[in-house]
């Protein structure tokens, strides 16, 4: 690895030094993470999971997305609204998933949180991207030294509090910024990353909800 934080794959790519070169986590940070999303149920299923790994690598939560999903009805936030005790307890008896009580109490009342949000907004979309960063509040270059420094952006802040205002829970403001940073409302991918030219392009046609 780079002082940058950059490693050189077996294909000759410089991409970010995070993955360790794992292939699952590699395919994760080169065809998903950062790339924008404007779809609802992805942007839910994104915050959810970031609230399940406060305390935990995302590696361990990303190797058990499909039990996540398959626990919580593909994070469709009409259906996980309607969980109830029975739920609950199905939840904290899956090996597959993280069995942490308070996680899966906030997923269940951050689903009905999100339909308030729809209610008003018309989507999460709407909402969500309506915290987009200025180019002033972002960094002139993106380097692992930056990353470091600012595990929360004032921007994450302003989010976090203002979903803690509507009630949801586990959305401090490092949980925020790293859902910002994956679900493509900031791109992170460090200078010297292919990955980070290639977000870039799709952000420039984005077409914001």
């Amino acid at each position: 690895m780079t002082a940058e934080g950059i490693i050189i794959g077996n294909d000759d790519r410089h991409t970010c030094s995070w993955h360790g070169g794992l292939d699952d986590y590699r395919r994760y940070h080169d065809e998903e993470w950062g790339r924008p999303v404007t779809d609802d149920v992805r942007l839910f299923e994104k915050i959810c999971l970031e609230g399940f790994q406060s305390g935990l690598s995302w590696l361990t939560i990303l190797r058990k997305r499909e039990n996540f999903r398959q626990a919580f009805a593909g994070f469709d936030f009409a259906v996980v609204a309607e969980f109830d005790e029975t739920d609950i307890a199905r939840c904290l008896a899956d090996a597959g998933i993280i069995r942490h009580r308070g996680k899966i109490v906030s997923t269940i009342n951050n689903a009905k949180r999100a339909l308030a949000l729809k209610e008003e907004f018309g989507s999460l979309a709407r909402y969500f991207w309506s915290f987009e960063p200025g180019r002033g509040e972002r960094p002139d270059l993106v380097t692992r030294a930056v990353i470091v420094a600012n595990p929360t952006t004032p921007t994450s802040v302003r989010l976090s509090k203002d979903l803690k205002k509507r009630g949801w829970t586990f959305v401090g403001p490092t949980t925020i910024y790293a859902f910002m940073q994956a679900m493509g409302m900031v791109n992170d991918h460090l200078e010297g990353c292919y990955c980070r030219a290639e977000v870039e392009a799709m952000r420039e046609v984005l077409e914001r909800p």
